[in-house]
Parts: structure tokens; sequence; C-alpha cells
């Protein structure tokens, strides 16, 4: 067995930051040793060998699965229900349903302007997919087959599929009092009327971007199990208090008696931001059978019930002087987020409101019910639609008053946000380096002129594109909540309750640690995402997580460095002021000879721990921390087929300090990916005119990006700001901002191809074939 005294935990040589007088702000890092390094994640062969326990993998004595059975019909009214014959299956212990006692709690939609109150199964089923009973067996198979054996009588009620026709005369009511949402929101500022008279040039265009599914590589799901009259669950979710006070709303039980575990998940885009209705069923189920139950839904019900990017109707009419000074802008919208309230429209006109600097802008949003699946939350909510909108139309003014695409974007960039009250600053504004610097590192100006030279003949035709983007968030907010233990030895204990998506998390805390204290991250024990023993937490979405946790690990850091430094204090006799830690020991500034290991510390022998607690930090006042993004591809299409290849692609983010390279560029080449999907492959296709329903609830049928749908050359340049004014750590929020931009840089290239816009995606063989057949009949 090693001894412990005999580990080198601590790096050699180097002294850790200056560290702050308590109440004192510490000073930005310099030179990193960590931070921004590009280290493996801590918890790297966990995931790569399988040992990482995933909600999937937990099994416990007795466990019983749960299946769910849904409605297969668009609309429709539970008439009757017969459960006899499951019950009598082989090994169904439990089964629940429309017509039981657990049908009637309460299930709520909730979005920022309403509230709509359902059940948990309700008779009526307002989209395909909704949950009308359940069953749990001693199986995965028999659950399926009991839940298949439920006799249900439906009466089949008309339906509307399409937004675009929700609200038209004579059409089917999703709910008794019609099909809007809410009233439109509509958003001013200027005059756009008087600006369009000002504009040399005025462009409008109708765009659209259809509905994508999140589709994580881990299916939703998890295993709940009582102890008494606690509950616990292991959950596929990107934030565990969320879950827990979900459940604990549904249930009606205290928050203190409910326990989610949630320490590793494969991806969730923000389809996992809240509990499903499969998380309460399997509480349910479990407390009804007194055995855990396992409940893990199947990839074809992950298309239809727990979320999407809604669909987006678009209109965009532009106003431009022949200097390239914007004059007018004028936005609406109509989309739809399904049966139930759920954000529909949410920030799809952000981007008209906010990238660039426009006197006179006027939006409006219209939310609509259709009878699908509800929306949830998807990597950058609304940000990539008004993005294909806004960044094409950009292109196309460029064009008619004969600038570069980069240039006319670079003339128009704010300096304040435009969008929120008081023209509030930007704590820092990187968008005009992400274009500048990413245009250079790109050879914009080269690719162009090469294409330019080649001349538009040939069956192969390359092009070029740009893109950019904002996220109105991205700072970080409190509360964050760390504690950090050194130990006598030297080894640290890090808790927080902030989930790790698979993005690194807990790899971007470790080495805050290590810059701070020295330590190497290997021995950094982690404990996070449970409510039982870690911090409370807000959910891991929104790009929030790294800016809102990292500065609270920071402060908890400086806290056990100035404990160690005062008790080091006493044993030297020497003033607090002198000291500084270096490998693993406090050293005299002074005096060099004197030292004394963090191990021989009397005060940290006596105590056993010296614990350090960290809190977020309030955000500035009057100011606004966003990330910015800009974006640059070259395709090749075939002129024939009508096949789109994306020969390379670069991003450059602002994205303040990069705190973990590794993780930053899996980041930005994943939202790229994504980006690539909403552009070229990804649509929910409904049966708008028969049936309503879904008809490609499959992986083979719905195309998610493959490894033969991204390029080759994908790069990575962080565009480092290091945003001291945001928080401690100079970090912004990285996963929203690299997906917003790239559909519409795609679609900009393929118009610099071939001279054909693409206003609707996806831009497939089977669209760009017909849109090529109609351009050579036009001409």
């Amino acid at each position: 067995m090693t001894d412990p005294e005999k580990v080198q935990y601590y790096l050699e040589g180097v002294p850790t930051p200056e560290t702050p007088q308590p109440g004192e702000t510490p000073k930005p890092w310099q030179e990193t040793r960590f931070v921004g390094k590009r280290l493996p994640r801590v918890d790297a062969y966990e995931r790569v060998s399988g040992t990482a326990v995933y909600p999937v993998d937990v099994t416990l004595p007795k466990m019983l699965y749960g299946a769910i059975l849904r409605c297969p019909h668009t609309h429709a009214l539970v008439k009757q229900i017969d459960t006899q014959k499951a019950r009598r299956m082989p090994g169904v212990h439990a089964v629940i349903g429309v017509n039981t006692l657990e049908a009637d709690v309460p299930w709520s939609y909730k979005d920022r302007v309403s509230r709509r109150q359902s059940k948990l199964f309700d008779p009526h089923c307002r989209f395909e997919g909704e949950a009308v009973a359940a069953v749990a067996a001693e199986t995965p198979y028999q659950a399926w087959d009991a839940a298949k054996a439920i006799n249900v009588v439906y009466e089949i009620l008309p339906f509307v599929a399409d937004e675009r026709t929700a609200l038209n005369a004579g059409v089917a009511f999703v709910h008794e009092e019609g099909n809007q949402v809410s009233p439109p929101e509509p958003y001013g500022r200027g005059d756009a009327t008087s600006g369009f008279t000002e504009a040399d040039v005025i462009l409008e265009q109708d765009y659209r971007t259809e509905c994508e599914i999140h589709v994580p590589l881990e299916p939703h799901g998890c295993v709940a199990n009582w102890d008494g009259d606690r509950l616990t669950i292991w959950e596929s979710t990107q934030g565990v208090y969320k879950i827990q006070s979900d459940v604990a709303e549904a249930l009606k039980m205290p928050l203190a008696k409910v326990r989610v575990i949630g320490q590793y998940m494969g991806g969730g885009f923000g389809s996992k931001l809240q509990a499903g209705k499969y998380t309460v069923i399997a509480a349910l189920l479990a407390r009804i059978t007194a055995r855990p139950v396992k409940l893990t839904l199947s990839r074809e019900e992950t298309y239809l019930a727990v979320g999407n990017r809604p669909p987006a109707n678009m209109h965009l009419k532009a106003g431009v002087k022949k200097d390239g000074s914007l004059t007018a802008l004028e936005f609406s919208c109509a989309a739809t987020g399904g049966a139930y309230p759920a954000g529909g429209t949410s920030l799809v006109d952000w981007l008209i409101r906010d990238l660039y600097t426009c006197p006179n802008v006027r939006t409006l949003c219209a939310d609509v019910y259709i009878n699908a699946g509800p929306a949830r939350a998807f990597r950058a909510p609304g940000h990539p639609q008004g993005a294909w909108a806004l960044e094409q139309m950009m292109d196309a003014l460029a064009e008619a008053i004969g600038m570069d695409p980069v240039d006319f974007r670079l003339k128009n960039i704010p300096l304040y946000s435009q969008a929120r009250p008081g023209q509030q600053p930007y704590t820092t504004t990187g968008l005009r380096e992400c274009l500048e610097t990413g245009a250079r590192a790109f050879g914009w100006r080269e690719a162009r002129d090469r294409i330019s030279a080649t001349g538009k003949s040939g069956k192969i035709r390359s092009g070029v594109g740009v893109a950019a983007g904002l996220w109105f968030a991205g700072g970080g907010r409190p509360p964050a909540t760390i504690i950090l233990k050194l130990f006598s030895d030297g080894s640290v204990n890090l808790n927080f309750g902030a989930s790790d998506l698979g993005t690194g998390t807990k790899t971007v805390m470790a080495l805050v640690v290590s810059e701070e204290l020295g330590v190497a991250p290997e021995f950094i024990q982690i404990e996070h995402a449970d409510t039982g023993t870690t911090q409370f937490a807000t959910p891991s979405g929104g790009s929030k997580t790294v800016p809102t946790e990292s500065p609270a690990v920071r402060a908890a850091a400086i806290s056990v460095k100035q404990q160690l430094i005062a008790i080091a204090a006493k044993d030297l006799k020497i003033a607090a002021g002198d000291l500084y830690l270096q490998s693993g020991a406090v050293m005299s500034r002074t005096d060099p000879s004197k030292r004394i290991e963090i191990a021989q510390l009397s005060g940290l022998k006596d105590r056993g721990v010296v614990v350090g607690i960290g809190y977020r930090a309030p955000n500035p006042e009057n100011k606004v921390v966003n990330p910015f993004v800009a974006q640059f591809c070259e395709v090749a299409v075939d002129m024939e087929t009508g096949e789109v290849r994306i020969i390379r692609f670069l991003g450059a983010q602002d994205s303040g300090r990069v705190m973990s390279r590794l993780t930053y560029d899996n980041q930005v080449f994943g939202g790229i990916t994504m980006g690539i999907g909403l552009a070229a492959t990804e649509a929910r296709v409904l049966d708008t005119s028969q049936t309503g329903k879904m008809v490609n609830r499959n992986g083979h049928d719905y195309k998610v990006p493959t490894i033969l749908d991204v390029p080759d050359r994908m790069i990575s340049l962080p565009i480092e700001t290091n945003d001291a004014e945001a928080n401690t750590t100079g970090a912004k929020g990285l996963g929203e901002p690299v997906t917003i931009p790239t559909a519409a840089a795609v679609a900009n290239a393929v118009y610099h191809a071939t001279g054909i816009r693409v206003t609707q995606t996806p831009i497939n063989p089977v669209q760009l074939c017909w849109l090529l057949a109609k351009h050579r009949k036009e001409a």
C-alpha cells in the first residue's frame, strides 16, 4: 500500500496564484499551469472503460422494469380501458393508468407566460405518445408485452398538425379556447417605417426551420426506490435539484424526503432539464410494488414525448444604406411548442433585436398549439432559427450593396445590448475579433478570390459562407455553493451539485482547484449531482454551468488557501502576508528557507481537514455578459445530384477564458455538428393531411448527422477575452453559441456555390435538386 506522505500531490516549483485577503476580489489569473491546458478528463478512464455508472446501469435487488403504453393517435379521448389481461400476464406486479387513482396526479406544462394543468394519465390525449397506462414487471420484455395487452377504446378526434394553418377558420382546436397560446408579444424600438424610408436597399424574405428532435445518445430514464417514506431516484438529468422539486411537487412530498442522483448522463441538450412523466410513473410503480423500478424510454418514445426544437416560420424585412449601415429590421414569426405551452417562439427574435446595430426594429411572434409533442429547451432555444433568417438576410444585403459579407457585419457591430433597457454595455464583446481573426485563419478573402477565379461552371462547385451570433445569456448567475475539503495528507475533496452532461464540468472544476492549490487533478476526489450529499445547484443548461460554478470553486479554494496560510503563520511565527503556497508547502517570500509542508501543519493535523466554502457572487450591475461567435465554412455542391459536402469549418468563439482546452474544442466540434444537422439532415416529418402522426420516428428515417456528414477539417479558434468583469474566472458560456450560426453559414456557402438561396431546412439533395431544376427552368 502506498504511503500517503510519499505521494506527489503537488506540482513542483511553481507558486500558486496570489492569495487575496479575506473580502478582497481575487485578481485574474495570469500565466496558468492547469486552467486552459489540454489535459485529460478527470473521469476519462471511467467513461471509456465502461465503469462509469449511468442510470441505465443501476441494478438493485428485486428490481422491476417499467413500460408505458402511449396513445397511438394524434388527438383522441380514452373512452374505455381494460387492464385485466395485462394484470394476469407472467411477471406483472402493477398496472396503473387512466381510470386508476394514480391518473389524477397533476401534471403541469409551463412556459414564461402560462401554466396549463394536465394529468399524469390524461384521458384527453392531445398528441401521439401521450401516456395512457404503465406496467411494472420482472423483465423489460414482460413489461412491454403486458403494456401492449392493455385494451384501450379511443374516440378519435379531429387534429391540427401544421402550425401554419392552426389559426385558420374551421381548424380543429387542440384546447377548448382555441389554438393561440397567448396574445402575440410585439417588440419595438425606434420607428421601423421611417427606417425603411431612409434605406437605399430594402429586401424581404420568408424563411423556415423544421422541427428537430434532441436524440441524446442515452435515452431518458430513471430508477426509483423507496425506503419507507423516502424516495431515491437515479435519473439521467441535467439538474438533480430540479428533478427533486418536480417530483416532490407532483407527489406532494417534502423535498427532504426525495433524493435524486445523476452523476453520469449521455447528453441532454435541454431535453433533460426537467422531470418527465416517466419519472413520476416509475416512483408510483415502485411505491405500489414496494420494489425498485427501472423505467427507460425506447428510442421511438423519445421522438414523441420528451421535447423538440420547435419549427419556425419567419418573415424578415431589412433596410440598409449604401455605406452598409442597417436602418430597419422588421421580423415576424409563427411557431409552435406543440400541444401545450412550451415556448414555441421563445427567443426566436433575439438576434434580430440585439446582434447588429440597428436603430429601428420591430418584431412580432405568434405561438400556437398543434397536436404534437410539447417542445423543451433545445441548445440555444430560438437562436439558431433566428440566425437562419437574419444571417442569410445579412449576406443578401451585403450582395445588394456590393460589400463583402464579413465587412458588412463588421460595419454593424454593437457596443451595448440594444434589446435591454438602458443601453447596458457588454462586459466584453469579441464579435469583431471573432470575425476578423476567424476570417484570417480561415483564409476567407483568399477562398473567395479562388472561387471567383474558377467561375461558376462544372459539375462540382465550391462556395464559402460566414455567419455570426451571440447567446443572450451565458454569463452564469448565482446561486452556487461549493464545499472543498483539504485533508491532512494534502489530498482534496470537491463537492458541488451541478451535473456534468458529458461536456467536462468535473474536469473544469478540478482544474480550478489545481490552479489555486497546486494539487494535481488526479488527487482531487469529486462528489457531485446528488441532492442527498452535495450542494444546491440550478440545472446545467443555457451555457451557465462553467461561469456559474467555477467562480464559486475558486472562492472555496482561496478560502482553503487562506486558512492554510493562517495556520502556517502561527507555526512559522511569520506574518501571513509574507507567506505563499508552493509545491505543497507554505513558504516565506522574504526568507525562502522558512517553509513548512502542508502535511506538517500542526493545525491541520489537529483538525484533520480544512474546509473552504465558496459562493457565486452576483453578476455586475447594469452590464451584460454574453458570448459571441463567428463561423466560416466551405462546401462543394454537386449540381446534378444536389449533394452538399462540407469541406471545412472554422468556429471563432468569444466565450471568455478557456478553462479546459480539450473539452472546449470538443464543445465546439459538437455544436458545429449539431448545427450541420439543422442545416442539412434533420426534420421531424408529420403526416399533416391524414393521421397527424410522426412518420420518421426512428434512427433510420430521422437523419442525425454522422461522421460522413461532417468535415474532416474542423478548427476551434478561441478568442480569449478573459472577462474579469463577468466573474472571477473570466469564463463565459460556450455550449450554446457554438451551434447558433452553423446552419446559416452552410446556407450562405451553398448560395455562394450555386446562386440559389435555400430558405427552408434541411438543405438535402431532394430539396436542392428541386431548386436547381426550378432555377434552370427559370434561367
